[in-house]
């Protein structure tokens, strides 16, 4: 169990990262819950943003990590389920897949 000293140091450090717009490795890890070494990975294969200004170290915008986060959103049950129903009336797929 967490003593209280670590929870006040856990909550400082994410207030610090939230007021941050250009993140670390470390802080990107932080903030997306991914490990360094599979953030290095998705960077090697340019499946996600970041900045490499001086030819070594790599960061991130803030904005375009949690961007990149809320990519390829998956429907509701409810969604779906008004999307077969539009499906069926008008014949026409709206809104993404079924």
């Amino acid at each position: 169990m967490k003593t209280m000293e670590e929870k006040i140091d856990q909550i400082l450090i994410y207030s610090l990262l939230a007021a941050k717009n250009v993140l670390t490795l470390e802080d990107a890890a932080l903030l997306t819950g991914l490990s360094k070494s599979h953030l290095y990975r998705l960077t090697c294969t340019h499946q996600i943003p970041y900045y490499k200004p001086n030819g070594k170290q790599i960061y991130f915008d803030r904005v375009e990590l949690e961007a990149w986060m809320k990519q390829n959103r998956v429907a509701t049950r409810q969604e779906s389920g008004q999307q077969a129903i539009n499906y069926v009336i008008t014949g026409k797929q709206k809104g993404g897949t079924l």
